[in-house]
């Protein structure tokens, strides 16, 4: 984290502000992944329409500048309110199934969403919407990428120092419990239900914040944001970083994604053509990565980490 806190600083040094836009994306999706990560890594529930959610936090700030709102406040609170509704009412009803059921249910409700937006014409449907302003945060200049990088920058900081207070307390206790043994849990008198929802809407609202400064990062909302594949994206990196880690889904956001970038356009000249075809496969190579730190290291990238530094203690 401190190393994050200084790369506007170093991208200014080196003269490439693009490096600023590239770590801020890779931030949005970390702390979009850390709040998939709540359900997923403590809780068990393998969630498939975690991206409807990014796509709500963005469509909010689109439809509200589009007819002349510009209060960042309002962006978040209607955001937030629609956000923590749609996450009531899908929660309530998947999480009365479990295992294939679950993960169905939520893709589905996802997908039905984004094929809704789709159909809005009048916000630009399957084009998406340019933003005719970015949000107005008391003053806080969003169009300058210093500003906004540092801003999704102490959000991150926030949700992880929260996340981490949250899963060490009773709430926390019990969500994990859950996750080893339900049946257990509810024989002890727990209401499992109640608890698992209410980490379900909280994850939600995470992720209908990243969806807020997506919005501001790209100046754009698409329904692309919404799709199933980027709610496959965050699982990717919760699990490459270490599920049921605070710090996993940072750890694989950052690798996903700079890999991503590092592989798609491939900076460097590689002996026998091979740069080519590393720009023409990337994403099989990507595939490949992920396999392999999936069957070598169970518990994932971070997660190896912890592991090593128990063993050496």
């Amino acid at each position: 984290m401190a190393a994050l806190a200084l790369v506007p600083l170093l991208a200014e040094l080196a003269g490439q502000p693009f490096y600023i836009t590239l770590v801020t994306r890779i931030l949005i999706f970390a702390l979009a992944a850390t709040g998939l990560n709540l359900v997923l890594g403590y809780g068990g529930m393998i969630s498939m329409g975690h991206a409807l959610y990014i796509g709500v936090g963005a469509y909010a700030v689109g439809i509200l500048s589009s007819y002349g709102v510009t209060s960042g406040w309002i962006h978040l609170g209607a955001a937030l309110a629609c956000g923590g509704l749609i996450a009531l009412l899908i929660g309530a009803i998947s999480l009365r199934t479990s295992g294939v059921g679950y993960i169905m249910i939520t893709l589905a409700f996802a997908q039905m969403l984004y094929f809704l937006v789709v159909s809005l014409r009048q916000f630009g449907g399957d084009d998406g919407l340019p933003l005719a302003s970015r949000s107005d945060f008391s003053g806080l200049p969003l169009s300058n990428p210093n500003v906004l990088y540092y801003l999704v920058f102490v959000v991150l900081a926030v949700t992880l120092y929260c996340f981490r207070r949250l899963v060490h307390a009773r709430f926390g206790m019990l969500l994990r419990g859950a996750k080893c043994n339900p049946r257990r849990m509810a024989a002890l008198g727990f209401p499992l239900l109640r608890y698992r929802l209410l980490a379900y809407v909280i994850s939600a609202q995470v992720c209908v914040i990243a969806g807020l400064l997506m919005a501001n990062l790209t100046n754009f909302v698409s329904p692309s944001y919404m799709h199933w594949a980027v709610s496959g994206e965050l699982l990717v990196m919760v699990v490459l970083g270490g599920l049921g880690t605070l710090m996993g889904p940072v750890v694989g956001a950052l690798c996903m994604l700079i890999l991503e970038e590092v592989l798609s356009s491939l900076p460097f000249t590689l002996p026998y053509g091979l740069d080519e075809v590393v720009r023409s496969h990337w994403l099989g190579l990507m595939g490949l990565f992920i396999i392999v730190v999936t069957l070598a290291l169970r518990r994932g990238l971070y997660g190896a980490l912890i592991a090593g530094k128990e063993k050496l203690s």
